[in-house]
């Protein structure tokens, strides 16, 4: 038997369910002009499949053939009135109407009423490649060093993305490892972090094989094997179900843009000749491609399933592919010479480039999507146009900002049509976005220079004062209305006298108009001298103006090094938002910009430019490719005026990097070590002894980057520890030059750029309530990250309040035992129970207002003397792992420790807390523009919704209240937290878990 004829053999089951399929709908037509209802039954399957199928097992084929029907049903079309579109409700057969015109019914559901996460499986990949010629090895040698090179059935693993409106949605998902022997088959579900009822239409997958190489030129060794996209719904809007089959375009990254270049299915323009003409096709292609169009209808389950015959069928389809290759590759070789033979033959200029040349190499990847019992139709509800007013009035557009393209508006499935009412609805995009021109008018009116004359000798009216006063209260994050910007705007001569008002009148500025902007800058002279937290918000993002910044850092000028190292952090993330020429990105900075003022204080104060160099170092580590140029060039110019004013600072700054390395490396090779912590503490030591290390004696000394007021000469290896931890931390005890210990953590592999920042602020707090003469005993250990993945951690001796209940029985009996005083009422020093009392007050007001989450008796410490601290802040902005966790951290371990909720000492500790939280809101504007200045830093919590960032901290300050009102707002908060019971089940939880693992 020839081979065309056992193909045509084997695959008889479909051409006799396809028939059968074809039939039966114009059976369904013949019912509608007879207006009867014909139900296929049993005997005629029957009938239908022995009279076209001679085989063996007829019983069993009609078996299969009369559950497939039987499982069949017609459903009827309704009108939702509720949504105005189609929806489908499943009923039991029925009976059409007499008019013949009418729609054969049928069952679908849209995607907004499917909450399923969308999900792909990764087949199998198929196809060949051609050897690559020497000469081009020779070329290119690092083509030899190629995984799927050396290897046909290399190690690949794939990776898929969302995409919609050419952006990313979501990270990658990648297969897991598996190891190839005769065929790349992963057969692996893969569940992307989005739902179907949130797909836009749209919505694609970009799908890449990745690929091994140790030379790849991003310094990876993953490099693309190939790529394709395949779109989440075909042109009708529906959700693609079952296999696919998807070109791979190789050597190529998935191109998940609306334009893509890897398309899955080549559009018809750029299809090869072959495949437009099927006269050129062999019979084995022709057969090949008829088969599988079969195949894809069995596995959407169209066709019923034989086992028996699957497996002959799947069998002699495999010869069939081989067979249909080589006819494919014969035809490209006679092709080839009647090229050659014809050279006046040009080729046809639909054919892509990006094409196989002659099927020498090619690859497809077979995927398949989850399939369900009725199509799923891609739907959406109509939106309403965004209310003028929530546009920001004449707000000036940042000068990287990009407008995004006018949407293509169009009515599809699940979208109502309009109102009836109205003719025609438009979208214009520039309403509310560029201001009314009438608006516009009046206000270039009302503030030419004619009325400028006018405008220096007005007085405001009582009511006019006490608007002016109420605006210029306003918080940093309130925007101001088209009429109060003209209210300050009209009183800017009376405003002069007022610091706080400036910020407002800067706002108030169209710095657009060339006029109106040199009118507003002739006024900064004439201004009071403004405070630094006013400073700090005119450096925030939303000002632009190089003279407004100017004149903010002509302020920060005034301060001393101190009160500016307690800014420094912002001032570094500030730098971001100072423009720079696009055709000079590398020129020096400007003697009036910020760069220029931290470099000329950092080059005279060691101290000051010790934390300059580092946190410039992790942003330069992290940043974008942009803002890394930006950072590299402050420190090229940073450290070029080192050389030229104190060369020794320089060095100084260089041994603290090599320094920083080799304790990374360490901390990386005991971290990796398959060690057990015994094992690890001895690699430490002997890391630590090692002189090529240059760490166990220091000459000259040498500040240390996390305190350079400290200078050390070498350190103890002894006394270093690694503490029981996933990122295994490093406790190195240094040696001082005055010959005292400094202990010392260093992490490797954890961000401590946001621990980093609470501590920042806990000191800055600190400060303010020193400044009213509250001294609140606060225990500020001091935290550098040295890149975005390292940094160091002072150690404070200290004991947590988890340990001390387990080994004094209460807190109140570890400081008994720590300072006893039979005196006392509690038997504990008067100073030790002031320090607890106050420390407790303190940590509890500023772990309040900044949000610190994950609070447990493990982080929570306590230091012989009585200094209470809080440790990990990992967690911040009212986010914290465990549900219901209270708003502020006060157990009962806490309050027993004072004595109870009766004792003195507790009323004491309430009476510190009022007075902290009244004296902090009082600085909310400085602490707030701090924040501002951190949103675009990178720290884990304000990445998360850093519009939200700064609101979430003024909320818990409640500017709002009055005095009297915070003061009562917090008196319920302390008395939650102590009667909170989900914190003390979580405390329990915690301790329950940490025992288990131990």
């Amino acid at each position: 038997m020839g081979m065309n004829e056992t193909c045509h053999t084997r695959s008889a089951l479909f051409l006799v369910c396809d028939e059968m399929a074809r039939k039966q709908r114009r059976l369904n037509k013949e019912e509608k002009r007879t207006n009867r209802v014909q139900l296929v039954t049993v005997s005629q399957i029957r009938q239908k499949i022995t009279s076209k199928y001679t085989g063996p097992r007829k019983k069993d084929v009609w078996l299969h053939s009369m559950i497939a029907n039987a499982s069949s049903r017609r459903v009827e079309l309704t009108r939702d009135p509720r949504v105005g579109c189609l929806s489908a409700m499943t009923q039991r057969p029925v009976a059409l109407s007499k008019r013949g015109s009418e729609m054969e019914a049928f069952t679908f559901a849209v995607t907004t009423q499917v909450d399923i996460p969308i999900r792909i499986k990764i087949g199998s990949l198929e196809g060949k490649s051609k050897p690559i010629p020497y000469t081009v090895l020779d070329e290119n040698p690092e083509l030899r060093h190629v995984a799927s090179v050396q290897n046909p059935t290399s190690d690949l693993y794939v990776t898929a993305q969302i995409w919609s409106e050419s952006k990313p949605l979501g990270v990658p998902m990648k297969t897991k490892y598996k190891a190839f022997k005769t065929t790349r088959v992963w057969n692996e579900w893969l569940e992307m972090p989005m739902s179907i009822k949130d797909a836009e239409r749209n919505t694609q997958l970009a799908i890449t094989i990745v690929d091994m190489s140790p030379l790849a030129p991003d310094r990876t060794t993953h490099i693309p094997f190939g790529g394709t996209t395949i779109a989440l719904f075909d042109e009708d809007g529906k959700l693609k179900m079952g296999r696919q089959k998807c070109k791979v375009y190789l050597h190529k990254d998935a191109d998940g843009s609306a334009t893509t270049s890897t398309p899955s299915i080549l559009p018809p323009k750029r299809r090869k000749p072959n495949t437009r003409d099927p006269s050129q096709q062999s019979p084995e292609e022709a057969e090949l491609e008829r088969v599988e169009v079969l195949i894809k209808k069995h596995e959407m389950g169209e066709i019923p399933r034989v086992d028996w015959m699957d497996q002959l069928l799947f069998r002699e389809l495999e010869k069939l592919k081989l067979n249909a290759d080589e006819a494919a590759q014969k035809r490209a070789l006679e092709l080839d010479a009647a090229l050659q033979k014809d050279p006046k033959h040009e080729k046809d200029p639909d054919d892509s480039s990006d094409e196989e040349n002659l099927e020498d190499e090619y690859f497809d990847l077979y995927v398949e999507f989850p399939r369900f019992d009725h199509p799923i139709v891609w739907a959406d509800h109509e939106y309403p146009p965004p209310p003028i007013s929530s546009w920001p009035q004449n707000a000036p557009p940042h000068p990287n900002a990009t407008l995004k393209p006018v949407p293509e508006v169009q009515f599809g499935p699940g979208i109502s049509h309009a109102d009836p009412h109205n003719i025609i609805q438009i979208y214009d995009p520039e309403v509310g976005q560029i201001g009314n021109p009438c608006e516009d008018k009046h206000r270039r009116l009302i503030r030419s220079h004619r009325t400028g004359i006018m405008d220096r000798d007005l007085k405001p009216n009582p009511k006019i004062r006490d608007d002016l006063n109420m605006i210029i209260s306003y918080e940093p994050t309130q925007d101001l209305t088209a009429e109060e910007k003209d209210l300050v705007w009209r009183f800017r001569y009376h405003l002069t006298r007022e610091k706080k008002a400036l910020t407002k009148f800067v706002k108030s500025v169209n710095w657009r108009d060339v006029g109106e902007a040199r009118q507003a800058v002739e006024m900064f002279p004439k201004w009071t001298e403004i405070d630094v937290d006013d400073a700090l918000e005119i450096l925030g993002p939303t000002f632009d103006n190089p003279a407004v910044r100017s004149y903010a850092v002509e302020t920060l000028r005034k301060a001393d090094d101190e009160e500016l190292l307690l800014y420094l952090l912002q001032l570094v993330q500030a730098l971001k938002y100072d423009a720079t020429p696009d055709n000079q990105p590398d020129a020096p900075p400007q003697e009036s910009s910020l760069a220029h003022f931290l470099i000329s204080r950092a080059a005279n104060n060691f101290k000051l430019g010790n934390y300059l160099h580092w946190y410039l170092m992790v942003e330069f580590d992290d940043a974008d490719a942009i803002q890394r140029r930006l950072f590299a060039r402050v420190e090229y110019y940073f450290m070029l005026e080192l050389e030229k004013l104190h060369p020794e600072h320089r060095k100084t700054l260089l041994h603290q990097g090599e320094m920083v390395a080799v304790l990374s490396k360490i901390a990386k090779d005991v971290r990796f070590a398959r060690e057990n912590r015994v094992g690890k503490i001895e690699m430490l030591k002997k890391y630590l002894r090692d002189p090529d290390n240059d760490l166990i004696n220091i000459d000259p000394p040498l500040p240390l980057p996390l305190n350079p007021d400290v200078s050390v000469v070498g350190l103890y290896p002894e006394e270093s520890n690694v503490f029981k931890s996933t990122l295994s931390p490093l406790l190195i005890t240094f040696k001082t030059s005055e010959g005292r210990r400094y202990p010392m953590l260093f992490k490797v592999g954890d961000d401590l750029r946001q621990d980093q920042l609470v501590i920042q602020i806990i000191i800055l707090m600190d400060r303010l309530l020193q400044k009213e003469n509250l001294d609140l005993k606060l225990t500020p250990y001091r935290i550098l990250a040295t890149s975005a993945t390292a940094g160091a951690v002072q150690f404070i001796p200290s004991i947590s309040l988890s340990a001390a209940s387990a080994k004094y029985k209460s807190i109140l009996a570890y400081l008994q035992a720590n300072n006893p005083d039979d005196t006392e009422p509690l038997g504990v020093r008067k100073e030790t129970m002031d320090t607890y009392i106050k420390s407790c007050a303190g940590y509890c007001v500023i772990t309040y207002l900044l949000g610190v989450g994950d609070r447990h008796l493990e982080n929570l410490l306590l230091a012989p003397d009585g200094h209470f601290f809080h440790a990990d802040f990992g967690f911040i902005l009212g986010r914290d792992p465990k549900p219901f966790a209270p708003m502020m951290k006060l157990c009962k371990e806490m309050v027993e420790g004072m004595g109870g909720t009766t004792s003195p000492h507790y009323l004491q500790f309430k009476q510190y807390c009022y007075t902290a939280y009244t004296t902090l809101r009082k600085s909310a504007n400085l602490i707030l523009n701090l924040f501002s200045l951190m949103v675009d830093a990178n720290i884990p919590d304000i990445r998360v919704e850093p519009d939200k960032a700064v609101l979430k901290v003024k909320e818990r300050f409640h500017l709002e209240m009055t005095e009297e009102e915070a003061i009562r707002h917090f008196e319920q908060l302390i008395a939650d937290s102590v009667n909170a019971i989900f914190g003390v089940v979580i405390d329990r939880l915690h301790d329950f878990v940490q025992g288990w693992r131990a």
